[in-house]
């Protein structure tokens, strides 16, 4: 079975737009969880709404917080993007079929994760190997 590789090691302008959007990601999440986890009543009635209460509100929060960690930690940023953009598919989806709000800002997360796991992708590839 053929495979296609994928261990293009991005250039340096690759690895500092990784880095810049990382940042700017993690930063983005920590702000979220941190609302979430203070109670804030947007955040509470957000997760009223969403009708699995507030627990799904702190584990969100968590959530959050553990994959802005893995996309500060060196190794981890493609696993850490990868979390989040399925958090944010997965918010997508309840803004869109649930909430009946915008999804743009979960739509804007989740395409900047998703560079992010285009831009480490040799630290997914790295893992792959190991597997083989």
């Amino acid at each position: 079975m053929a495979s296609i590789a994928l261990t293009s090691h991005p250039g340096k302008a690759g690895i500092v737009s990784a880095r810049v959007i990382q940042g700017i990601l993690a930063a983005a999440f920590v702000a979220a969880a941190t609302a979430k986890l203070m109670g804030t009543p947007m955040m509470i009635q957000v997760f009223d709404d969403i009708g699995l209460g507030q627990w799904f509100r702190i584990v969100t929060a968590w959530v959050e917080i553990l994959g802005a960690i893995a996309l500060l930690t060196p190794g981890f940023a493609a696993f850490g993007a990868l979390w989040l953009a399925a958090t944010m598919f997965f918010a997508t989806l309840t803004h869109l079929l649930i909430l009946h709000t915008s999804a743009a800002p979960a739509v804007g997360l989740l395409a900047l994760n998703l560079a992010v796991v285009w831009l480490r992708r040799e630290q997914l590839e790295r893992v792959r190997a190991l597997l083989d």
